[in-house]
């Protein structure tokens, strides 16, 4: 039955996965979970649940009765949270405001001031290319929603990346960096795009050899890092100091788990709450909605043999691992600001934020959803666009 899969699905995801989550956001997950079931108890019976909290809109009620998990696995659905919460801590659903599986973006980035402006340079810098041509900010403009809009980036001499660029905005919340999860650190990540022959492809030999002949530059960093002055190391710092510092606080939704009530809308509260109900949540969720674990993208579904065309790099965490059960794993990409960031996925192949729902509910969740519950889900999502210093992100990414 449909939803008796969807629930063992959320049940693989989040149980037999938990290795693959980021121990500081394991208790955010759980949370999620717990908070997912709890709200089943609400509408369940002595045989079936059938509330609306759970039934997609515009259900038959004859599919409303067929569908229904039974009670007794929505029963230990809820005991694996809870004790998985009590093993991990037992303060899960204190971790979010209002109980919510979700946390509001901190209003400030705490860096360095000098260390950010002098990151800020380095990461528009095509010297950091060994043709001169690319920086950072080619594929990751901070003011369109911190990637780049296309399928696959170009790096120097025009050759393509082989995923999607990830949004550089709100980075410092993920557990690890890349879709694989290869780099740890933002430190870590910074030598991956220069050493990629079809990124920056270039060598911190020469990217030093470059930068050392601007006195201004040399100067800068003499000043900032007094010690040691420019090297690759404290090339690295800068850059990673101003990535953590590319926050967008401030989102409608984030004002709304503070304490404003009327931040969204009656149709956004719907699409949060369907986003919840229909599970979305199991994986997107904490401070980044998302970010802080592995998944496989085809849980419910042949996703890639769909697709057709598999590459490498479809292969996901099996290329860092090696671990046969990591295959088609990925990190689960933030949902902060996605309405500005499309094409969607590691493979660029979702055009369109409706595109990307329909796969998510197909092969993630492994039911049908009416289009109505979609279109306001999507509605949620806008609401996640927040802002970046100080100035709203969406009218930034209109701007020339």
């Amino acid at each position: 039955r449909p939803k008796t899969r969807a629930i063992l699905g959320l049940m693989r995801l989040n149980f037999l996965s938990v290795s693959r989550i980021s121990p500081a956001h394991r208790l955010t997950a759980v949370c999620a979970l717990t908070l997912h079931c709890s709200a089943r108890k609400q509408c369940c019976n002595n045989s079936a649940c059938a509330s609306p909290a759970w039934v997609p809109t515009g259900t038959p009620e004859s599919q409303r009765k067929m569908d229904q998990p039974p009670v007794r696995i929505y029963h230990h659905f809820r005991a694996l949270g809870l004790l998985a919460a009590a093993a991990l801590g037992g303060l899960a659903c204190a971790q979010t405001p209002a109980n919510e599986p979700i946390s509001p973006i901190p209003t400030t980035s705490q860096e360095p001031p000098r260390k950010v402006e002098l990151g800020r340079k380095l990461f528009n810098d095509t010297r950091l290319s060994g043709d001169n041509t690319i920086s950072c900010a080619s594929c990751h403009q901070v003011k369109k929603g911190g990637g780049d809009n296309l399928p696959l980036s170009k790096g120097i001499q025009g050759r393509l990346g082989k995923v999607n660029a990830p949004s550089v905005l709100n980075s410092r919340y993920n557990f690890r960096q890349f879709w694989d999860g290869r780099a740890a650190s933002l430190e870590e990540q910074v030598s991956g795009p220069i050493h990629d022959p079809n990124e920056m492809g270039t060598t911190w030999a020469q990217v030093l050899g470059k930068l050392s002949k601007d006195t201004a530059l040399t100067g800068e960093f003499k000043a900032v890092y007094p010690a040691a002055g420019l090297n690759a190391a404290n090339v690295t710092d800068a850059l990673a100091s101003y990535q953590r510092a590319l926050i967008t606080p401030n989102a409608r939704f984030d004002r709304y788990l503070r304490g404003d009530k009327t931040a969204l809308k009656q149709d956004e509260l719907r699409g949060y709450q369907l986003f919840k109900s229909y599970g979305c949540v199991a994986c997107h969720q904490g401070v980044n909605v998302g970010g802080n674990m592995f998944q496989t993208f085809g849980v419910m579904g042949d996703y890639f043999g769909k697709r057709g065309n598999p590459t490498d790099a479809d292969l996901g965490r099996y290329n860092v691992t090696k671990n046969p059960d990591d295959k088609h794993a990925f990190k689960v990409p933030s949902l902060r600001n996605v309405v500005l960031t499309a094409p969607y996925f590691h493979d660029g192949s979702a055009k369109t934020l409706e595109d990307a729902v329909d796969v998510m509910f197909r092969y993630q969740l492994g039911r049908p959803a009416p289009e109505q519950d979609k279109k306001y889900i999507i509605e949620f999502l806008h609401t996640l666009t927040g802002e970046l210093d100080g100035k709203p992100l969406d009218r930034l990414a209109k701007e020339p």
